[in-house]
């Protein structure tokens, strides 16, 4: 029951995650050049990841992202069967989010997915894996500590904001391939062909933060 709950969470977690925060990128028409609705788009981001670090983070740890998920499996923080269970709960999230904001909003805006910056597969990939390092690393970080758990949520979704205000520019901002993967799904066409640099680059950029989390961390201990 409880291995039920924590996928439920989870799954409830990347639900929200998309309904409002790529809600709100839809709706404010985040594209194009920088405008307000960059930082609405990078508010609403950092804050869903803040109300849901203190509503579901006792349960599951507020993953709600397969990129946060690898590295803390990496760095032996879970298991193999709940990190298969966490991406799962989180891909069927955010597919379940997206299919919420299509029924509102149907397909016009986009529901927030991603694009290429100027249509490269390279620029996008190394933007990503860039973007998504920093944020995990902070994740890694606000969480390695015990004490650090009356703030880790703020500083979660301050760091998801921060990386936000930046990368929206270029591709919108994944940091996220279940994020990425449930509008792209329900869009079809080129945001559905593109989503795999938007799976691939997060969760290499959640890879090479556990292995510099872990080395630095290591050094540390050591002294």
């Amino acid at each position: 029951m409880v291995t039920l709950k924590k996928y439920l969470s989870e799954f409830l977690g990347t639900f929200v995650l998309v309904l409002f925060a790529c809600g709100v990128a839809a709706v404010t028409g985040c594209s194009g050049e920088a405008n307000a609705a960059y930082v609405l788009t990078a508010l609403a981001f950092g804050g869903v990841i803040v109300a849901m670090a203190y509503s579901i983070g006792h349960i599951s740890g507020c993953h709600i992202n397969p990129a946060v998920s690898i590295a803390v499996w990496l760095n032996k923080g879970m298991n193999t069967k709940d990190f298969i269970g966490y991406v799962v709960s989180q891909f069927l999230g955010a597919i379940a989010g997206a299919a919420v904001l299509l029924a509102m909003i149907g397909t016009d805006k986009g529901l927030g997915a991603n694009g290429l910056f100027e249509a490269s597969v390279l620029k996008s990939l190394v933007i990503e894996i860039i973007l998504t390092f920093v944020f995990v690393l902070a994740v890694l970080g606000a969480t390695s500590k015990p004490e650090n758990g009356k703030v880790a949520g703020l500083v979660i979704g301050g760091s998801l904001t921060l990386v936000h205000l930046l990368g929206i520019y270029f591709t919108g901002t994944s940091v996220n391939p279940a994020r990425s993967f449930g509008p792209a799904l329900l869009l079809g066409g080129d945001a559905l062909a593109q989503v795999w640099v938007f799976i691939v680059a997060p969760l290499a950029g959640g890879v090479l933060a556990a292995l510099a989390w872990r080395f630095l961390s290591g050094e540390i201990h050591k002294s």
